[in-house]
This record gives C-alpha cells, structure tokens and sequence, in this order.
C-alpha cells in the first residue's frame, strides 16, 4: 500500500456551500477503516469548521487557518505554528473599515475586494506578511505558512513522508500541498489551475470526486 494518508481540503472539495453530504462522509470513513489516515487541511478557523461540520472527529487530523494551527480531535491538542497577527496590523484594517473581516489565532481574512486594503495595512503595519487568495477569500499569514507547511507538519507529526500522501483539492492555496504530495488530485469543478498543477483530475464535483 503507497498511499498511507488523504490529505484533502474542505470547501468546494468534500464540501458543497459548507455542507458535507453522507455519501462523502461515508467513503472518509472507509478510508480510515482501510488503515489509512485521512487529513483535513482547510482555510476555516477551527470554531468556524467544528459549527459546520460536526463530522470533523472522523479526521485524524486537521489543518486549519490555512496551514497555520494543527488540531487532533482524539486528543482536543491544538499546535499553533505561528503567532497571533500583530495588534497595530489589526488596528490598521480597522482603521481602513475592512469588512468582514476575521482574525483566527494567526490567520486574517476577508473577501476581495479587500485586498489592496489589506496589502496597505502589510506595508503600515511595518511587518512582513502574505497575501493568499481562494475563490474570492483573502487570507494574510505570516511567510511561510500555507497549507503545504501545515500538511508537513500534521505528517511529522504522524511520523509519514509526503510521498505517502495524496492531496486533493479546488483552489488557489491548494497549489501549495499539490506540490509537496507524491500525488495530488483535483476536483472536476476546481479551477483551471489547479487541474493543470494536478497529478490526475476527477471526473465529478466535490464529495462525489472525493469519494
């Protein structure tokens, strides 16, 4: 067996408009029974995951704020791989009336149009962050952190190479992962990019590709 762990994210992936369907839920868990991990790497803060997804204990364990907070349901253990975003840079988007706007344990986030305001309150804030897109989503995190560093660090932590692992996804910050798995898999409805960075394309949408 080559392939230990499924290493997949969670909106426009498994998730249709937030919602996991019980056909997908099932196939994760005939994963898990064929002794392989499954991974749930996501751009979700945590809180956000576990109210729409009450499913969530059936992964072994999840990245989340894309790439920068590693939890394991079993044990309720989160590991924080970066810091909290500096208080002046929130100040800053305040100030700049960014809305929405939410601040995860290290990521920040908006939707575009924000990106510009968020890029100033980068520069004003005198601090070196990151600028990464999903599907219209607008996420700021310290460099460094993405879901391929987040993915390496919940497979050290399972003691499993990369090149035990498939990763599967639909966006613009899945290009990270796709690139450290030994295979990657994009769904039908992932964007153009993303399938051309794939190392095989489903041939139907989200759960149902998955599965």
């Amino acid at each position: 067996m080559r392939y230990h762990v499924l290493a997949t994210d969670y909106d426009g992936t498994i998730a249709l408009h937030g919602k996991v369907d019980n056909e997908t839920i099932e196939a994760l868990k005939r994963c898990k029974t064929s002794s392989r991990k499954v991974i749930l790497v996501t751009g979700r803060e945590l809180d956000d995951l576990t109210t729409v997804f009450p499913e969530y204990e059936l992964f072994d364990l999840i990245v989340a704020e894309n790439g920068a907070l590693i939890f394991d349901p079993a044990s309720r253990k989160e590991i924080l791989l970066e810091e909290r975003p500096p208080e002046n840079f929130i100040h800053e988007l305040r100030q700049k009336h960014v809305t929405p706007i939410s601040v995860g344990k290290v990521i920040v986030a908006t939707w575009e149009p924000n990106e510009v305001a968020m890029l100033q309150g980068i520069q004003n804030a005198h601090i070196e962050y990151q600028v990464i897109f999903n599907k219209g989503a607008v996420m700021v995190l310290p460099p460094g952190i993405n879901k391929a560093s987040g993915l390496v660090a919940a497979l050290d932590h399972l003691k499993i190479s990369v090149h035990n692992a498939v990763a599967v996804g639909d966006a613009e910050n899945d290009q990270a992962m796709f690139r450290i798995a030994e295979c990657s898999a994009a769904v039908s409805n992932a964007l153009d990019s993303i399938k051309k960075e794939a190392t095989i394309v489903t041939q139907k949408d989200y759960g149902e590709g998955v599965g």
